[in-house]
Parts: structure tokens; C-alpha cells; sequence
């Protein structure tokens, strides 16, 4: 049978999320949820291949998130609404865009109301947003140096001062905020944190790593040639120093 009406792709990689996402679209008659999508690569892939009218594309994915999904979009691009749990730059930028978005977790009537902008702005043949305005807006906010970031505890999101997270390390390519007490997944890459972060503060000691400079108590040699780093807590944290790195972080500091 022939599809009809908005086809449309969910995006998200939480599996909890899409199947929310999907239960209220299909509540709306003109709607076709074509397929869904549980990380960036896969939505690139799908977005190409079915070329839908709308996009519900998630902000914050590891790996690739919906930012980078949106610079691999080809012309013309579909209509998009973004999904997000807390990233206050992402949402200032979409309000100067007059883009759509929706806070996690979703809401029925939001969805709708998503959707009923979408269908509106179909009717009077209006092409969808200039989607490079709103990664020029992005990119802006991004180079704000940021205080505090967003980590996952469980079904919570916390809000940690940076000032609390000894160092930021890449684990199964995902990447962790370390505090004095355990580590909390973060949403980020670690490109991103160094653009986002005061880098008088925070040193990239290892291509998986960036330190916070103001909890390190030790430089310690190491086996061939180089050094690690010990951290100003009870446990004593290791985090490894690159020799490339050790010789930046040597003329930085003078030691």
C-alpha cells in the first residue's frame, strides 16, 4: 500500500525514547513513521536512502550526535525537530532559528504541536529551515566557555561544576566525567569539551584524556620514557601523559 501523508523518521539512540516518540505520532492520521534510527550513522544512512519529509533527530547521541547528523544532511534537506534533554545552547539556537524543538521526556501534546507546525508550514510550501544558519548559530554558542556540564546517574541527568571533574577520559567511546567520588557518562567528545572548556584549566594529556590542571598532585615517571598523572583525590586516579604531550605539558608548566 502506498504511504500517504508525513513520512517521517525517529531518531534517538534510546530505544524507551523512540518507542514514545512513535506511540504518539501514531495517534495522528497524516503521519507515517517510515523508520527510526539508534545513532547518528545509521540516521544519515536512512535520511539518504528514504529522503523523509520530517526528522525527529535526538541531540545527544554518542559517537555521532544530531549536530554532526545535520552537516552530513544533503540538499534539500527534511523538515527537523529536535529532541533534547538539557543542553541550553542547543535550545537558545533553535528559539533565534525559529526551530522546533522538544525536552525530553516527551510530552503528547508537544509532539503534536511539533507536527501540527510541520504540517502548516507544508501547506503554505514553505522549504524547511535553513539548517546552516542554525549550525552557524551552534558553533557561535559552542565557543562559550561553559561552567558546568551535564552527566547521566542512572535515569537523572546532574549538572556537575567543572570545577568539581579531576579529568574527562574516553571509555568505549564513550566519554566519562570524573569526580572525586566515580565517573558519569557524558555526551560529549572530548573535541567538543576542549572547545568548550577553559584550556588554561584543562590539559589534553592523551588522545583519550583531558585533565583538569587544578587537581594535579603528581607527575610520576613511567616505563619507556613517560610519565602519568596522578590526581588530587583519596584514590590517587592515574590518567596516562602522552610523550608528545608530556613536552606541552612540560614547557606549560616548567617542571
Amino acid at each position: 500500500m502506498a504511504e500517504t501523508g508525513i513520512r517521517t523518521l525517529v531518531v534517538d539512540d534510546e530505544q524507551l525514547a523512540r518507542d514514545r516518540l512513535r506511540r504518539f505520532l501514531a495517534e495522528l492520521g497524516d503521519v507515517d513513521v517510515i523508520g527510526d534510527a539508534a545513532n547518528g550513522v545509521e540516521a544519515v544512512q536512512l535520511i539518504a536512502e528514504r529522503r523523509p519529509d520530517l526528522v525527529f533527530l535526538d541531540v545527544q547521541m554518542p559517537g555521532m550526535d544530531g549536530f554532526e547528523v545535520l552537516k552530513a544532511l544533503g540538499t534539500p534537506p527534511p523538515h527537523v525537530v529536535f529532541a533534547t534533554a538539557h543542553d541550553e545552547y542547543a535550545i537558545r539556537a533553535f528559539e533565534v532559528q525559529a526551530i522546533d524543538y522538544l525536552l525530553k521526556p516527551f510530552a503528547r501534546a508537544r509532539v503534536h504541536e511539533a507536527v501540527a507546525r510541520v504540517r502548516a508550514r507544508r501547506a503554505a510550501a514553505q522549504p524547511a529551515t535553513d539548517l546552516d544558519a542554525v549550525l552557524r548559530r551552534l558553533e557561535e554558542r559552542r565557543r562559550i566557555q561553559v561552567s558546568q556540564v551535564p552527566v547521566h546517574s542512572g535515569r537523572r541527568i546532574l549538572v556537575l561544576p567543572v570545577n568539581d571533574i579531576l579529568w574527562f577520559g574516553v571509555e568505549q567511546r564513550l566519554v566519562y566525567a570524573h569526580t572525586a567520588e566515580r565517573g558519569f557518562m557524558t555526551n560529549y567528545t572530548l573535541r567538543e569539551l576542549e572547545e568548550r572548556l577553559d584550556p588554561e584549566t584543562f590539559f589534553r594529556a592523551h588522545k583519550s584524556s583531558l585533565v583538569n590542571l587544578e587537581h594535579l598532585k603528581e607527575i610520576q615517571p613511567w616505563f619507556g620514557g613517560r610519565y602519568k598523572l596522578v590526581m588530587r583525590d583519596q584514590a590517587r586516579s592515574e590518567v596516562a601523559l602522552s610523550r608528545v604531550q608530556a613536552r606541552a605539558l612540560r614547557a606549560r608548566l616548567r617542571w
